[in-house]
């Protein structure tokens, strides 16, 4: 055994079973774990996915919102523990991989359209 399937073996181990399935253009609620001193409690990040990279146990996400008129980007690991859930709230109409273009963008001009079912 190689070490290439070793590590094969502690990746899928790391994986959550349960991935909410969401696209970039998306806009979503991240309930994120927050630990302060010795409590922990969830706080919600809205906001649409921007983009998703790399694969696997090592696949990321970045979710931006505007928060008093300042862009706020975060990035967090798809299959960490920090996350409770992600939740869609809508889906966007796009027609790229990543978003980057809304960095430059405010208020209606860094709207994604919405999918009509």
């Amino acid at each position: 055994m190689n070490a290439n399937e070793i590590i094969k073996g502690i990746e899928e181990a790391e994986l959550k079973e349960n991935v909410s399935d969401f696209a970039v253009g998306d806009t979503v609620k991240v309930y994120a774990k927050i630990k302060e001193g010795n409590r922990e409690r969830i706080q919600v990040f809205e906001g649409t996915v921007i983009k998703r990279q790399g694969g696997s146990n090592r696949e990321t996400f970045t979710v931006r919102k505007l928060s008093n008129g300042v862009g706020v980007e975060k990035t967090w690991p798809l299959h960490t523990p920090n996350i409770e859930k992600i939740e869609v709230v809508r889906k966007g109409k796009v027609r790229r991989a990543k978003l980057f273009y809304l960095r430059e963008r405010i208020g209606k001009r860094a709207k994604v359209k919405e999918v009509i079912k």
